[in-house]
């Protein structure tokens, strides 16, 4: 059993029962929810044959479930979500705490600037190792959490540590400047660093604000879906969402109108529905679009990628236009809005176009998924409906 805890007092238990799972709060305070999917009015939740989504939320997958699957086989012969859970769940920090069966472990910090200056693959299993016990995280490439010492402030901080493998070479450069490239349009990011040797992106959690720990929830589970699901869904959806549970819903739906842009313009096809999430206070009085995360030019790699979820009903890289009446429409947004928040989005590619270039004559290691992003950028800049990227522009790319 797990128990579940609000400022150290416990407000529900979860625990599994052969195939089914049952959360059972301990009180009727709505204040005392544990996630805006999950409100704290009614005694029992219960799920017949699938992990809750909520706390799908904090189980690793595709790298890290390999590795924990390899190991906790070995060790105890057995894996599954509820496993994993009751063994991440001491070491979680969020909104809300969590004690099972296994202990909290004390975990040292790093210096943040030796592992800016020293990004090599045995400093990445170095940090995988020692913080196994705490990657509640989720997403598919080589990362992990670590418990970082800033040189400015002296705090401690979570930061995810990402790298790459050969499948997606150079993946940390291509995340970084797509990422700069949402906050030149006045999108929200996390605090981000590329290492020296470009083997690792540090991204700063965005759940810490001051002394307070944010809850985070994502439009996944706010759609009660499982990881299984992430694909199958529409950004009009997403929209939705965002203005149900949002309290300041012209801020959000302005930064979400604006992610939903460059990623068509920075020809992201992963935006999936893990890839958006609401931040919420103590006491849900503030609920709102989470920063922008995990934004990559995919066609980089997958030459015709598409986008991850349907817009208007279809998975292509829509027009401009289509892109305007989407925020005109769900996005609480006039025409004249939209248009000037689409060609503030504009400016903010041509603008990265220009640093992407002067950066890959500075780093040739960076030449051909760099060429392979400016392609796919200035193919947005065109104006016209993308069905795909062209044959022509693809033979290039080989």
């Amino acid at each position: 059993m797990v128990d579940i805890f609000l400022q150290n007092s416990k407000i529900a238990t979860f625990k599994q029962d052969k195939h089914s799972y049952l959360l059972d709060y301990m009180d009727f305070e709505l204040k005392n929810s544990i996630s805006l999917s999950l409100p704290n009015s009614q005694r029992f939740y219960t799920w017949e044959h699938r992990f809750p989504p909520y706390f799908e939320t904090f189980l690793p997958e595709g790298y890290l479930y390999e590795i924990f699957k390899n190991i906790l086989i070995k060790e105890y012969g057995y894996i599954d979500e509820y496993f994993i859970f009751s063994l991440l769940s001491p070491n979680i920090i969020s909104r809300v705490g969590f004690k099972s069966d296994f202990k909290d472990i004390k975990f040292p910090s790093f210096d943040i600037d030796e592992i800016l200056s020293n990004d090599t693959k045995d400093t990445f299993n170095h940090l995988l190792n020692t913080f196994l016990d705490k990657n509640s995280i989720s997403g598919v490439q080589p990362k992990t959490v670590a418990l970082v010492k800033d040189k400015d402030s002296l705090d401690f901080k979570e930061y995810i540590i990402k790298t790459w493998g050969d499948e997606f070479v150079y993946l940390a450069e291509n995340e970084y400047f797509s990422l700069k490239a949402l906050k030149r349009a006045g999108v929200k990011i996390p605090n981000i660093k590329l290492s020296k040797n470009k083997k690792f992106l540090l991204v700063e959690k965005f759940i810490f604000n001051n002394n307070e720990v944010l809850g985070f929830e994502e439009v996944l589970s706010l759609m009660d879906k499982n990881r299984i699901n992430k694909y199958q869904g529409s950004y009009e959806q997403v929209s939705k969402i965002i203005l149900r549970f949002s309290t300041n819903k012209t801020t959000s739906m302005k930064q979400f109108f604006k992610t939903v842009v460059m990623n068509y313009l920075l020809k992201n096809g992963d935006a999936h529905l893990k890839n958006f999430g609401l931040l919420f206070d103590r006491d849900f009085k503030t609920i709102k679009l989470a920063p922008a995360y995990d934004i990559v030019t995919t066609t980089a790699y997958i030459f015709k990628d598409k986008p991850a979820l349907t817009l208007d009903g279809k998975k292509i890289w829509h027009s401009k236009d289509t892109l305007i009446s989407f925020g005109q429409k769900y996005c609480l947004l006039s025409k004249k809005e939209a248009l000037q928040n689409y060609e503030e989005c504009e400016d903010a590619l041509k603008d990265s176009i220009k640093e992407l270039e002067n950066y890959i004559q500075n780093n040739p290691h960076f030449k051909v998924i760099g060429k392979r992003m400016l392609d796919s950028w200035q193919l947005s800049l065109r104006g016209k409906p993308l069905k795909e990227i062209s044959d022509d522009t693809i033979r290039d790319w080989k």
